[in-house]
């Protein structure tokens, strides 16, 4: 399943070359990843006391972003291990970003098996 979420670079999000500065592109990737768990199964992982973390990020450019473009963001899972899962983001010719997250206990680091009943869903 690709979930598909939009967004409008902003002027604050540009470096003194006005492009968009580095670090946002993983701005964009944690947004994408908060409204594509939002409108899945948030609810569940909560419930559940479940969260994910961060742990590895592959991030790849290919042309810049700039002032006002409107990205495309595409996001999928590629990849479910015990605890672990990798999520790629991409906008077709600006960037692509492999992300490995760990399901852990809420408030913890402890990781935890993703429940396959949410697996599913993702």
């Amino acid at each position: 399943m690709i979930y598909t979420h939009n967004i409008r670079v902003r002027y604050g999000e540009l470096d003194p070359q006005g492009v968009v500065f580095n670090a946002n592109y993983l701005a964009y990737c944690d947004d994408a990843m908060d409204r594509w768990l939002h409108s899945t199964i948030l609810g569940e992982l909560e419930e559940l006391s479940l969260d994910v973390m961060l742990k590895k990020v592959i991030l790849e450019w290919d042309a810049p972003a700039r002032l006002g473009d409107e990205l495309q963001l595409e996001v999928q899972v590629l990849r479910w291990g015990n605890t672990s899962f990798d999520v790629q983001f991409q906008t077709v010719g600006i960037f692509k970003a492999l992300i490995t997250y760990v399901c852990v206990r809420h408030l913890t680091t402890t990781p935890m098996r993703f429940p396959d009943e949410l697996r599913g869903r993702l």
